[in-house]
């Protein structure tokens, strides 16, 4: 062994093991109220859209959303704005896109530090910042650009999707056209059939894989 080479192998043996980087802290599962939408598209069923939501950060936007679900508020709305890449919008518009009626703005609450990350759920409002009232949207991609103190006074996130992501995935890839003042309306009516509040959650366990053909092991 040359010199170069005899260096370059003590200065390895040398050089320190890295210590082991340990393992990420398991994000905790999301304690509720849960709600879950149920969103039909014609006749055809799109699935269930379960939303965790986040008391201890948005109070306000919240107690808000329960209110315009146990009144029966989101039944028979729909997402009158979609857009893929970006959010859906719903829950202040019949298929018609009359208008609902709705009970006063609610202060906004979006200094609360949740971001518009994917899956979350927002508030939806107008310029000003505290118009929001039933309606809300959810991000299909990190849409941070929407938070606090980016561009402005941001949009308030109030829960997650903890189900049924692939729901929202679907409706934003929708075809659209324009209907009236309303752009990105999907051409085919998304209906939220039915919005309820869950008594408890749990995810769902994961399907257990399939064995190949002629694979005898047991479980």
């Amino acid at each position: 062994m040359n010199a170069l080479a005899l260096v370059l192998a003590l200065a390895q043996a040398a050089a320190p093991v890295p210590a082991p980087q340990a393992p990420p802290t398991p994000k905790p599962a999301p304690s509720g109220p849960f709600v879950a939408l149920e969103v039909t598209q014609g006749r055809a069923a799109l699935g269930t859209i379960v939303i965790a939501l986040n008391r201890e950060k948005a109070p306000v936007s919240v107690d808000n959303f329960l209110q315009y679900v146990r009144a029966g508020h989101y039944d028979g709305t729909v997402f009158h704005r979609v857009m893929p890449n970006f959010m859906i919008q719903g829950g202040g518009y019949t298929p018609e896109l009359v208008e609902k009626p709705t009970r006063p703005p609610i202060k906004n609450e979006s200094r609360n530090g949740l971001r518009n990350s994917r899956g979350t759920v927002a508030m939806a409002r107008t310029n000003d910042p505290n118009s929001a009232t039933s309606q809300f949207f959810i991000n299909v991609r990190d849409n941070h650009s929407l938070d606090f103190g980016i561009r402005g006074a941001g949009y308030a996130v109030f829960g997650e999707v903890v189900e049924g992501l692939e729901v929202a995935d679907r409706i934003s890839l929708t075809p659209t056209t324009v209907r009236g003042p309303h752009e990105n309306a999907p051409q085919v009516s998304v209906v939220i059939r039915r919005a309820r509040e869950l008594k408890s959650w749990s995810p769902r366990a994961a399907p257990e894989a399939a064995k190949p053909p002629g694979d005898t092991t047991k479980p």
